[in-house]
């Protein structure tokens, strides 16, 4: 039985990530501040040691407490958290970095590993915290990875395109899930057709112990949905899994103009399609879930819990200024 430090993994993409190597005989630790409630409290499965990750002595300290087999790093936002984590577990069989589709620098349709090019990174992109940010940030994580390989680390990267399931405190897809459960009209912006691909939170965190098993080190794995729907027929697959009769509304940006709102106002929407190759992954084994399967425990989680996603996107009385007519 291997040991796994999670960095993280109390939230949404590292919560799940613990349950996924629970689930396959791991010995697991979580390494975070503790500033969130601890959903593993009490499970004596889960050690939890205390820390910031962006101190380098309490990493170290970690690793001398743990001596992990892997290390899936859940939280490593600049580009110096992966430098310094690298160097830290560099004896440790996997180093697994959370990178994300953003990393891609350039429109391609769909993105590949090893052939669409990454964001640029300057020195001042690299310590900033804004979203404008997030690519640059983490396409700098990916080029420290495989710097890390060269020098013989087992480092590895996974990037997942936008992720929904269970427990995501983002509230990005809650909106979603609120309009279909409350109205039984939904307005969608760009007629409907926006195709931005997504990730259901559990096949992110199977690709993480896959590749931290399987993958090989310098290399890249794009996480996403086989099966892209358009947010039109996200709308219908949500409304299928909730049992409503609610129906999707494609609204042009002249139309939505007419209540103030414009397309990016919606969660979720994007202007170019956003889909990327995962024919890398599925070599070594991975499979997504199918929809109707992973909707199913989103809703249920969705309905136990009081998000709405209502401040991520336009109020009701703004729609109904554009679709109360239709």
């Amino acid at each position: 039985m291997d040991d796994v430090l999670v960095i993280g993994g109390t939230r949404f993409i590292g919560r799940h990530t613990v349950t996924e190597f629970l689930d396959h005989d791991y010995d697991v630790t979580l390494f975070n501040r503790g500033s969130h409630a601890n959903p593993f409290e009490g499970d004596d499965r889960v050690r939890h040691v205390q820390g910031d990750r962006t101190d380098d002595d309490a990493l170290e300290a970690a690793r001398e407490q743990i001596d992990p087999d892997v290390v899936i790093d859940c939280v490593a936002y600049h580009p110096r958290d992966v430098r310094v984590a690298t160097d830290v577990f560099a004896d440790a069989k996997a180093y697994v970095y959370v990178s994300s589709g953003s990393a891609y620098g350039q429109e391609r349709v769909p993105k590949r590993e090893a052939e669409t090019p990454l964001s640029p990174c300057t020195d001042e992109q690299a310590t900033d915290d804004s979203a404008r940010t997030y690519g640059n940030r983490k396409a700098e994580g990916d080029r420290a990875v495989f710097a890390a390989a060269e020098d013989g680390v087992r480092a590895l990267s996974v990037r997942p395109t936008v992720v929904y399931g269970p427990y995501d405190y983002t509230e990005r897809f809650d909106y979603w899930l609120h309009r279909v459960d409350s109205y039984d009209r939904v307005a969608v912006p760009g007629d409907g057709l926006s195709l931005w691909q997504f990730a259901y939170v559990e096949d992110v965190a199977s690709a993480l112990r896959i590749v931290a098993e399987r993958g090989e080190a310098g290399e890249a794995y794009n996480v996403g949905d086989r099966h892209a729907p358009t947010l039109g027929q996200w709308v219908e697959l949500i409304a299928d899994a909730m049992d409503r009769n609610a129906r999707p509304v494609g609204v042009s940006g002249n139309e939505l103009a007419a209540g103030m709102v414009a397309p990016e106002d919606f969660p979720l929407y994007r202007d170019q399609p956003h889909l990327l190759s995962t024919a890398k992954l599925q070599a070594l084994g991975w499979e997504s879930t199918p929809h109707e399967q992973a909707l199913a425990a989103t809703v249920a989680e969705h309905r136990e819990s009081d998000r709405t996603g209502q401040a991520e996107g336009p109020d009701r009385e703004s729609i109904e200024m554009v679709i109360g007519s239709r």
